[in-house]
Order: C-alpha cells, then sequence, then structure tokens
C-alpha cells in the first residue's frame, strides 16, 4: 500500500501487529472500517437530529456513541492490544444499536439489526474466544429488557412512519458493512487455502528430500563397505608383491646381480610401497566412514613417539633435500590415547611436508598445553614449501581432494589429511592450518593428552 489513504490507515498499525502478513491484514481491516463506518453513519445522526422534534440527550448520546468510533484506532495504535479494541466495538455497536432501537422504534427499529451486526463483529475479531462475545450480547440484550420492562414499553419520541428513510439508510449501510466483512472474510480463507497448499508442497518437498538423503547415505555406506572390503582384499596380494620384490633384490645383491635388474626390483618394490600406502589410506577411510574403527587407548612417552617420528621422517626429507627441525617445548611427559594413530597423523604432515618442500625446511614443533579442564598436545609441522591460496585451504580436508590440480607433479590421491583430520576427530581434536602461496605452510594438531574410548568423538560429526 502507497497511497496517501493506505499510508493514513498505516499510521494507526502498531508495530507488534506488522510482524506477519495475517495480523497486518486484520488490522488495517479493523482500522478502515471504523474510520470510514463511523463516517457514513454520520447520515443517522443527520437524521435523528433533524426528524426528533426534541432534540437532546437522547440524540445527542447517539451522536456521541457514533463518534467515538474514531476513537478505536487511535487505541488501537498506542495498546496494540487488537482484542481489547475490538471487545470495546462490539460494545460500542450494542449500545448504539439498542439504545437507538429502545428510543426509536422498539424491536421495528432500523437500528436493531445492528445488534447482529455487533455479534458479527465480535466472532469476527474474537472467534477464539466466542464465550466472551456471547456473554457480553447477553449482558446487553439483558439490560435492554430490563429497561424494556420498567418503563413499560419502548419510548415513542418519533413515530414509526418517520423512521422509513432511517431504514433505508441503516439497511444500505449495514449492507455495505457486511459486504466488506464478507470480502474480507473470503480473500482471508483464499490466502489461507494457498498458504496451506504451499505449506503442503514445502512438506511433501521435505519428504522427497529426506528419502534422497537416505538413498544417499545408503548409497555412501555402500561404497565405504565396498571400499573397505576391495582394500582389505588388495592388501594380501601387495603384500605379496612387496615380500617377494625385497626377497629378490637382497638375492641379487647377494649375487652380484647386474644393475637394470636391480633397479627394476627397485621399482616394483616402490610402487608396491606407494600401492599399498594408497589402498591404507582408501581403508582407513572406509572404516572411518562406517565406524568400524576403533581407538587402541594406551599410554606411552610423547618425546620418545616424537623421536620415532623424526627417525622415520629424514629419508622423506633426504628425497628433496629438506632439512628436518624438531623443537619440542618444555616436559611432554606421557599421555593416554591411540599411539598409532597419531604416529600416522605426524608422519602424514611431515611427508606432505616434504613433499611440497624442495631444499627448504620443516620444523616440527610439539608442547604440552596445560588447562584446568585437562592438558592438551599441540603439534605443528611448518615448512617452506610452495604453499597455498587461502582460497585452496576449504578444500584440503575433503576426500580425494587436490590443490591446484598437483597430483601430476607431487603424486598423492588427496586422502592424507582427510585421513589425518577423521582421525584427530576420531581422537577428540582437530588439524587447523594456515599458509601463504611461495612461503609455505603451517599444520597444527591439537587434542586431549589424556582420553578413553568412550570420550572419543565419531568421525560422521565432525566437520573436515
Amino acid at each position: 500500500m502507497t497511497n496517501p489513504i493506505s499510508q493514513f490507515m498505516d499510521w494507526f498499525v502498531p508495530e507488534n501487529a506488522r510482524r506477519e502478513r495475517s495480523e497486518l491484514g486484520l488490522a488495517r481491516n479493523f482500522i478502515f472500517t471504523h474510520i470510514f463506518g463511523p463516517l457514513m453513519a454520520q447520515s443517522i445522526c443527520v437524521f435523528l437530529y433533524v426528524t426528533d422534534p426534541h432534540p437532546g440527550r437522547v440524540v445527542w448520546t447517539m451522536i456521541a456513541a457514533i463518534w467515538s468510533f474514531w476513537l478505536l484506532p487511535v487505541i488501537f495504535k498506542y495498546t496494540g492490544n487488537l482484542r481489547l479494541v475490538a471487545l470495546m466495538s462490539v460494545e460500542m455497536l450494542s449500545f448504539a444499536s439498542l439504545y437507538g432501537s429502545f428510543h426509536y422504534g422498539g424491536v421495528a427499529s432500523p437500528l436493531f439489526p445492528w445488534l447482529l451486526i455487533a455479534l458479527l463483529l465480535g466472532f469476527f475479531y474474537l472467534g477464539d474466544r466466542p464465550w466472551v462475545v456471547v456473554g457480553l450480547f447477553a449482558f446487553n440484550v439483558g439490560v435492554f429488557l430490563t429497561a424494556y420492562l420498567r418503563n413499560h414499553g419502548f419510548a415513542e419520541r418519533v413515530p414509526a412512519s418517520d423512521l422509513t428513510m432511517l431504514g433505508w439508510v441503516s439497511i444500505l449501510s449495514a449492507t455495505i458493512y457486511t459486504c466488506w466483512l464478507a470480502v474480507y472474510y473470503v480473500s482471508t480463507i483464499a490466502l489461507r487455502s494457498d498458504l496451506e497448499k504451499e505449506a503442503e508442497r514445502h512438506r511433501n518437498t521435505a519428504i522427497r528430500l529426506r528419502q534422497a538423503k537416505e538413498q544417499a547415505d545408503q548409497a555412501n555406506l555402500s561404497r565405504s563397505i565396498f571400499l573397505a572390503k576391495m582394500s582389505h582384499e588388495f592388501r594380501t596380494p601387495l603384500n605379496a608383491v612387496i615380500g617377494y620384490s625385497e626377497l629378490l633384490l637382497e638375492h641379487g645383491q647377494d649375487t652380484g646381480a647386474d644393475e637394470q635388474k636391480l633397479s627394476d626390483l627397485k621399482r616394483i618394490n616402490t610402487a608396491g610401497q606407494h600401492l599399498l600406502a594408497l589402498v591404507t589410506d582408501v581403508l582407513d577411510v572406509s572404516r572411518i566412514e562406517t565406524n568400524s574403527m576403533n581407538l587402541s587407548v594406551t599410554t606411552f612417552e610423547l618425546d620418545q613417539l616424537v623421536d620415532d617420528v623424526a627417525a622415520t621422517s629424514r629419508p622423506l626429507m633426504d628425497k628433496n633435500d629438506n632439512q628436518l627441525v624438531i623443537r619440542t617445548h618444555g616436559d611432554l611427559k606421557s599421555v593416554t590415547t591411540d599411539q598409532t594413530k597419531l604416529r600416522q597423523v605426524l608422519l602424514n604432515l611431515l611427508s606432505n611436508a616434504a613433499k611440497f618442500t624442495e631444499q627448504g625446511t620443516v620444523t616440527l614443533k610439539v608442547r604440552r598445553d596445560k588447562r584446568p579442564g585437562g592438558d592438551w598436545i599441540e603439534a605443528t609441522v611448518e615448512d617452506t614449501g610452495i604453499g597455498m591460496a587461502e582460497k585452496d585451504l576449504a578444500k584440503l580436508f575433503q576426500d580425494f581432494a587436490q590443490v591446484n590440480g598437483s597430483t601430476g607433479k607431487y603424486g598423492g590421491t588427496g586422502l592424507g589429511l582427510a585421513v589425518s583430520q577423521r582421525l584427530c576427530a576420531l581422537m577428540g581434536g582437530g588439524i587447523t592450518v594456515t599458509s601463504e602461496v611461495g612461503r609455505g605452510s603451517s599444520f597444527t594438531v591439537r587434542m586431549p593428552a589424556e582420553i578413553s574410548p568412550e570420550q572419543a568423538v565419531q568421525p560422521d560429526s565432525m566437520a573436515a
């Protein structure tokens, strides 16, 4: 609504009635009928004043009752209580109808039908409290009958024949008022019907989405189970390939085989080791997704684990002429967690750092963060490698994700970080990363120093 009349009516609408479309429409309807209704009823005031041979208290009471309807939009604006002003409107209309009927025609008065309009108005605005409307209606009728009995009849201020014109005016006004309420009621029912249809469409859409999600979850679970079984089956022949290639290498070195054969055997062994590592990563992802990976919680010395990880990582550093620096802060003491999985996480991070760094430095920092609620372990792997753009960090921990299509140059399937993040989640921790292109990356692992299998967080609930 943008026209001046609509803007004028909206001035009376309180803030609490603007929150919902249905409440706003009901408020606007109330204001419209109580601004233009009394304006239309002024013809009744004029008729009574002109027709009554002795206009006095009765006529001025009717005029005041009709004019008082203009106060209701103002009361509504400052109270914000539509039920209150609607109840006042019903009472005022009932009074005006019965008071005017008592003095001008009795039960045959042209004003008497407005009592039914008052009853309709009450049910329209107070439909959730019908007994209040019925009680108010009964009270007014009771007062009307009492006045009739005490006066031994109705007052006859104007002959019934002189009220014909008033009858036409009253009928026209009542018809217009009733039609307006009917039109608004029909539009409200149509709006509710549209809303119900829209809600039904949303419910059907939600059902389809839930079914699609369930099917996707089932398909994902089936995929994970399939990968877990296939990965497990792959490991047996791969271990045979790796084992026999190592035996052949040892035999060839002992018997002085030519360099070409030894080189081929080394390639077979390296390829087998690489493929076994990939299969192991796939198997770990599958086990985590199917909730079949369990923690093996033990208590061990953290500094000893750091030394083991450093010893295992040094050959990886030598491939790209990198320097490995180990820095521990304070007494690391013993920790209670899954030693194998913690070692796997640290080795994955150090392996990635060595892979993407050439002739640089890879630093492993480990410290124990003492907190009132329990100590935490913080391990940071920093490198001076190629780094990553900020926009690429979000997909680092996704399955099979590769930043800038680096698979071809650096190898890998993109599962190492995804597995590491989920293993940390399984142990109650997580991994964060900061990086800058050309200046290296920094991965930080944080996890409780002491956990129990019951405290482990299921990986499905952790966002990578």
